[in-house]
């Protein structure tokens, strides 16, 4: 992938770890057009490759992001109120904004999120897509929409109450209040809290690589039933998740990991298979 093309981003792949860093710290990495181009087309191709098995998501700056660039609604897109056939646009410009963060929650590869500082607005959408979620104990997250008079519309309220207690969610969203980062641990929104952001990133680094050192087809599959089973019923998961497993059930694999385990070395796995699309 060419990453000098990126202009929001730095992304980097070492150790089947790919490492994708918000990089207008200027700007409060805030979301302008830009910014939803080169995410959606990076998803897209980490997608789509075999080398990284985990993805971490970091940013720079004091701010982990400000959400959503104002100039979106000053120019860059036009929001159309008057008119029903204006109204409906509005409806489908939000579900291209809408499936550029459900790549991310339906990546092939778990996703870990390093937050410091303000996660503000599209920022908490982009993050309840992720697997996991450390913080630095001055971050914060704030559903700043209500603030500015509108709702939430990328994912925030339809992920947020899944992981954290509604009345809390409804608190939040009502009234555009902070959450610091040690009640969204008390909630069960972030995993921990850690002092300064170089020990938050390192934390998830260390999560990544422990990730990856497992068989990619059985993370594939884990973090398909766990999603699933989010959404259905405990009998209908039970039932996927039979068919999962007769699906990537490998006896190679498991007597790898278990040499690997006693022999206290790393296990040796295939990657997950390149994908291609008829239009490639």
């Amino acid at each position: 992938m060419n990453t000098a093309a990126l202009t929001c981003f730095r992304l980097s792949v070492a150790d089947h770890i790919a490492h994708l860093v918000l990089n207008r710290p200027e700007a409060m990495n805030t979301m302008g057009p830009t910014f939803w181009r080169e995410l959606d087309e990076v998803l897209a191709r980490l997608n789509k490759g075999s080398d990284a098995r985990v993805l971490v998501l970091s940013s720079t700056g004091k701010h982990f992001s400000a959400g959503m660039s104002l100039d979106v609604f000053g120019g860059a897109i036009q929001m159309d109120d008057q008119s029903p056939e204006g109204r409906a646009a509005i409806a489908d410009l939000l579900a291209g904004l809408q499936a550029t963060f459900t790549r991310l929650e339906t990546l092939r590869i778990p996703v870990i999120v390093a937050i410091q500082g303000g996660c503000v607005g599209g920022a908490v959408d982009l993050v309840t897509a992720a697997c996991i979620r450390y913080a630095t104990q001055d971050a914060f997250f704030c559903i700043q929409e209500i603030n500015i008079g509108m709702v939430a519309d990328v994912g925030t309220l339809q992920r947020l109450p899944k992981l954290m207690p509604l009345a809390v969610v409804k608190e939040l969203a009502y009234t555009g209040r902070r959450l610091p980062a040690a009640r969204a641990r008390e909630y069960g929104l972030v995993n921990e809290v850690f002092d300064t952001p170089e020990a938050c990133l390192a934390a998830a680094m260390q999560c990544a690589q422990e990730i990856a050192a497992k068989p990619p087809v059985a993370i594939w599959g884990s973090k398909q039933v766990i999603h699933y089973a989010r959404d259905h019923s405990v009998d209908d998961s039970l039932r996927q998740m039979g068919w999962v497993q007769g699906a990537i059930w490998s006896n190679a694999h498991v007597r790898e990991a278990v040499a690997a385990m006693q022999a206290k070395r790393a296990g040796q796995f295939p990657p997950l298979a390149e994908l291609s699309e008829f239009g490639d």
